[in-house]
């Protein structure tokens, strides 16, 4: 068993469950200079695991992509049902949970957390009184717990947590790694991708390898080269 503050090795998982009804078309082939916003989460997730597992309603459209992709174990029950299905499948104890559409994942964060998880079953960034629970880490000690609440049409993710051992990751914790929680950031409409164009451009000249705009973004049907309710405290979202 790993010990606390030992750095354990970590499974990702991606929700892509489909189009998105505020969008109105499928977030994770959004495609940006030539590469799906998915491909852009994989690349940054293959820095801190060895192991990607994506879970899709169209389980063909991702058999191109370097992960594993299943579908979901309880069909309809959104990212409840998704973390449940990814766990599930991981080979590792601990797995983070990052939703398909956060463009501005922060290594350095995700590494921190990482380092964290050890002795907890979730480790979760904590804004005041609102949580992160899609970039989370979880371990498998979770899943008698979520499917449990599956079982009883529960979806609220944060109503497992009094059953298991949380580490909530606090604001000062988070600033210091990305203090302007672009981290967090999703996209949801058009006006969000135009939000991350303006983040793109602006942040180019700071790490001249990011992609430099969103705008025009387009959505390839197929195959590449050929939320869910939850309560007040905890934003989620739509898959």
């Amino acid at each position: 068993m790993a010990k606390p503050g030992q750095t354990i090795a970590i499974s990702s998982i991606i929700l892509a469950g489909g189009q998105s009804s505020r969008l109105g078309r499928d977030k994770a082939f959004l495609e940006v200079k030539g590469q799906f916003l998915i491909e852009r989460i994989i690349d940054r997730l293959g820095q801190v695991s060895e192991e990607i597992i994506i879970v899709a309603d169209e389980v063909d459209r991702y058999d191109a992509f370097e992960a594993i992709v299943v579908s979901d174990v309880y069909p309809g029950k959104g990212a409840l049902g998704g973390i449940f299905s990814g766990l599930n499948r991981a080979t590792n104890h601990h797995s983070l949970v990052v939703a398909c559409d956060m463009p501005f994942l922060n290594m350095s964060l995700l590494r921190y957390m990482q380092g964290l998880a050890a002795p907890y079953d979730v480790v979760i960034p904590r804004m005041g009184r609102l949580t992160e629970a899609l970039h989370s880490i979880y371990s498998q000690d979770c899943l008698p717990f979520v499917e449990k609440q599956l079982q009883a049409g529960d979806l609220r993710i944060v109503h497992f947590f009094p059953h298991v051992r949380v580490r909530y990751v606090e604001q000062e914790e988070i600033e210091i790694f990305d203090p302007e929680h672009l981290s967090f950031f999703n996209i949801n409409s058009e006006a969000d991708l135009r939000k991350a164009s303006e983040i793109w451009r602006r942040k180019e000249p700071a790490s001249g390898t990011e992609a430099t705009h969103l705008e025009g973004a387009s959505v390839r049907s197929g195959r590449r080269g050929s939320s869910a309710t939850d309560d007040e405290v905890s934003r989620q979202r739509s898959r």
